[in-house]
Parts: C-alpha cells; structure tokens; sequence
C-alpha cells in the first residue's frame, strides 16, 4: 500500500512537543476533504488490475468481460474529476483510531465533517442523504449530511520499532446498493462446522443478487462479543482494512483481533462463481475478492454477516503522524495500467450484437420491438426516457390512493430509476446510472394497468411480482450496467430537463434523451426472466 503526502509543511502540519503530537484542526479538514475528491474519482491500482484481470480472462462469459470493459471505461472518464465514478456518491463514512499521544483542538468529528461537506458541495457529487422532520417525513438537506464518523481510542503501537504516535484513518464513500446487502443472522453453535456453514453460505450468497453493481468484494463475519462489534468488523472487512497489515498498526476491532480463514475465502468464492449471476448479467464474475472473519463470542449468541464492497470500491486509508498528512496513492490515468487499454479496445465489437431500439416512435412501437426479445439479448436504445426512483414513485401512488391520475409524462416514456449527481458546469448532466430496481416492484400493478412503467430500466434481480406483471401488461425490463455513471453521462446522454418534484433534489423527475445506451433485456413481455433462468441453471 503506498500513500501520497498531501502536506508536509505550513499551518496544517502536526507539530511534535515532547511526547505529544499536537494536530491542527485544518490538518483533519484538508485530509478528510482531500480523502473523499481521491476516492470520488478514482481507484487504487489493486482495484483496477482486478478488473482487468475479470475483463481479460476467457473463461468468463462475454457479460462478464463487457461489464468490466465498461467499469474501466468508466475509470478512464472518472479520472479527469469531472463525473463521479458512481452518481450515488454515498454516505461518507470514517473510522478513526486517534492515540492517546495525539492532541486536537476542538471537535475532531467537526472538523472531519467542514471537509467532507466542502467537497460534497463543490465537487459535483449528490447529496443523498434525507433527514427526518417527523417519523415518517423527511426532507433533503442539501449537504449530504451528517457524515458517519466514529473515533476510538488507540492502544499504543504494537511495533516496538514504530513508536511514533500516529491518528489513522479508513475513508469510505458507501452507496445505497451495497449496504442494503447487508445481513446480520442471529446464528447458533450449531453453525460453527465445515458442513453447516458451507450450506449457510450456498444459501446466503445467491441472495446477493446483482443488484449493487458486482464484481462484489464479500465479507463475512462470524462471531462478535455483540452484534454491532460483529458489524463494525463487517464494514472494515469490505472496505479492505484487514487486506495487508503495515507497520505499528493495531487491527484490532473494539480490543479484540478477528482471526482470518483463507481456506474459507477460497470456498466463498467457489460459490459465488457457481451462482452463474456473474458481473451482473450471468457468467462467473460475481465476486473478485473474499474475505471471511471469526470473532470471540457470547456462548448463548453466534452473530454471522455478509456484505459487500460494490465495483465502485471508494474506500481510502490514511494517517497523520509527525512527518505530515498521508493519504493512500490512486491511479490518476488508469490508462497507465498494463491491460486497462486492451481491455477497453477489446469490446469495441459488441455494438454490433445489438437490437437498435428507436423510443421516440412511441409506447406501443417500443414495446412491439422489445416484447418478443430474448432475456439476455443486448440493446441500444435512443430517443427520450424519463428519470424517477423512489420518492418520486411514492408520490405517485399518494396519487392514485388519493383518487387522482398519473401525471401525462408518467405514461409517455420509459421509465429510467436513477437519481444523477449534481451537474459540472458545461455538461447536461451529472454522473447518472441506473438503480436498485426491485425497490420499485411494489408499484408493478397499479403502475402498469393505467399505461405506466410498461418499459423500465434500472439494475439487478427482481421480485416475480414484477415479472407477472410484465406477462399481464405485456411489460419490459432493461438491465444497465451499474457502476458505470460517468461513462453514461459523458457518453450516452444528450440532454436532460427538470420535469417535476424540484424539491424532491437528487430524486427529482427529469426528461433525458439519449444515444445508443447500452442495455440487456432482462424481463421479456412474456414474464421470462435472466436472472430467473440463471437460478434455474444453476440449481
């Protein structure tokens, strides 16, 4: 791991007195505002080479090759900090571990927040947090706040050959898809063997899906003194903290170290390749990277988890010690990496498999095109699609409940879930790809009986509801690649237009056009399902 100096010098320097390192709060502002820009545009090479190496193995399906193809295109285009490499540009997370020898002035978690916002506001990227104003109202506050940010107490150095004091950092930007893949299960003793908790992880590992953006990095955590030191553990995991060890540092979670199982790591990613979802539309990429975790426990309680770390992998480390304000290193021009060019060129043909969908020619015409079409079949589509996810939806159900009609737009156009970043100046839209799409399966009824999402595009698996109601309404689902939303706004959108709910920000309507947008069908007219097809497979 290789980290940048970010300053050595000045009024942000950490100053040395004696046996106290005396941090200036501009010092924790500069290197949390600078940590969450890096990781906002930009991967580590570990991360990129992971992705070449899934984009250029022929053994995995073309899905998965074209997948990754695209996440490195993406990176490509992320990297000129213009577009966000994912327009859910997450939470902000940090997790630091201060030593007793280190001295602040004020309050640390404000001053980590001052740089946070500051980036959040004037780098492009979306505010995704609501708060609450009641229990079941809540607004957005226009910040992205408040940032997640816990700070413990630092036993001393562990490396006697390291004794300098040191305030370390993990930075972690955590979209909506990949924590909603979080599960904690309340296990038994009677997990704790080779056999039962092989069968627990082929049972829990399909249920993943592909709904936030794979080549996933798995965790799973199995045991913890309480659930939330067994989560804690969780996060750290995905973020890749328990990767590689560096010199004085103490990995220990809550007091305790989380003893590794590689044996175990190898078997979840055997089965992660054997659920067929792949990088997203079938083949074998699931998962790149595994990494299985046991703690002490309660005798009476055996907490388990799994989650994941999505393609976007936005997780950064960091430290401040007496020789500055350190900051893990990411490939500026990931073009530089042997295999992301080739990788990239290596695709240029798909083009050519895919059925050309003109949207402008109307509803029925589209649906006509589409309806018969195979699931997995690849498409380009042009012409106008309309913009809303969830909040949006919500109030068209409030609509209907209340007696009322859709709007006219609701009706006239595909549906895209998607919810873009804040736009660059000189662009017309910010980051923008696709979201979790089964969050939306409980509208599928009311929705599609009075002409409205008959043709969707998001990401990931859904409910069979959905899919009935596609066979019943004659219905289509389109699959996108997730994780590529700077590669869609830079080159597939041409335009785009505020529609409705301006208060709803992120969430609002919008009315884009685009050219050429790659997409799979994944839900025909007929009711059949890819990703149900793959479990069939499978099983």
């Amino acid at each position: 791991m290789d980290f940048d100096r970010i300053a050595a010098s000045g009024e942000d320097m950490p100053v040395l007195e004696g046996s106290r390192l005396k941090v200036p709060r501009r010092a924790l502002t500069l290197l949390a505002a600078t940590a969450f820009d890096r990781l906002s545009f930009t991967f580590t090479r570990e991360h990129l080479e992971h992705l070449v190496s899934v984009a250029r193995t022929e053994t995995n399906s073309r899905q998965d090759r074209m997948v990754s193809a695209m996440l490195l295109e993406n990176a490509v285009i992320a990297s000129k900090n213009i577009y966000p490499l994912c327009q859910d540009t997450g939470i902000a997370n940090v997790i630091a571990w201060k030593d007793p020898a280190i001295e602040t002035e004020g309050s640390d978690t404000a001053a980590l927040s001052a740089g946070i916002e500051d980036t959040y506001r004037n780098r492009n990227l979306r505010f995704s947090t609501t708060i609450p104003s009641s229990l079941f109202e809540e607004r957005d506050p226009g910040n992205n706040m408040p940032a997640q940010i816990l700070i413990q107490a630092a036993d001393p150095p562990v490396d006697s050959n390291k004794s300098e004091s040191a305030y370390r950092f993990l930075f972690c930007a955590k979209g909506g898809g990949s924590s909603n893949k979080t599960t904690l299960i309340q296990g038994t003793k009677a997990l704790l063997n080779e056999n039962s908790f092989r069968a627990f992880l082929e049972k829990q590992i399909p249920l993943l899906g592909t709904a936030a953006c794979p080549p996933y990095s798995i965790a799973v955590v199995v045991g913890g003194l309480s659930p939330e030191q067994n989560l804690l553990t969780l996060k750290l995991a995905t973020a890749g903290y328990f990767d590689r060890e560096l010199p004085g540092w103490d990995y220990r979670v809550f007091g305790v170290r989380p003893i590794r199982d590689v044996s175990m790591e190898n078997t979840v990613l055997e089965i992660a390749t054997a659920t067929g979802l792949g990088a997203q539309f079938g083949g074998k990429a699931l998962a790149i990277s595994a990494r299985v975790l046991r703690l002490s426990r309660h005798g009476a309680s055996c907490p388990v988890s799994i989650g994941v770390s999505c393609s976007a992998h936005r997780n950064l480390q960091g430290y401040i010690d007496k020789t500055g304000i350190w900051l893990e290193s990411t490939v500026r021009n990931p073009l530089e990496v042997p295999g992301v060019a080739e990788a990239i060129a290596g695709m240029g043909g798909s083009a050519t498999t895919a059925v050309r969908i003109d949207l402008d020619r109307g509803m029925g015409e589209t649906i006509k095109s589409l309806g018969n079409l195979e699931p997995g079949t690849p498409a380009l589509v042009s012409g106008k699609i309309l913009v809303a996810r969830d909040a949006a939806h919500a109030r068209w159900a409030r609509l209907l409940a209340d007696g009322k009609p859709l709007p006219d737009y609701a009706t006239r156009y595909p549906v895209f879930y998607a919810g873009p970043a804040q736009t660059p100046e000189g662009c017309v839209t910010g980051s923008i790809g696709p979201t979790t799409a089964g969050r939306m399966d409980d509208y599928a009824d009311r929705f599609m009986e009075r002409g409205a999402a008959l043709v969707t595009i998001a990401k990931g698996n859904r409910s069979e509801k959905w899919a009935a109601a596609c066979s019943k309404y004659g219905g289509v689902y389109l699959g996108m690649v997730g994780g590529a939303a700077a590669l869609i706004a830079e080159k597939y959108v041409l335009s785009s237009e505020l529609v409705d709910y301006a208060d709803l920000g992120m969430e609002a309507v919008r009315l884009i056009s685009v050219r050429d947008m790659p997409v799979f069908v994944v839900t025909n007219a007929r009711g059949n399902d890819l990703y149900a097809m793959i479990r069939e497979g499978a099983s």
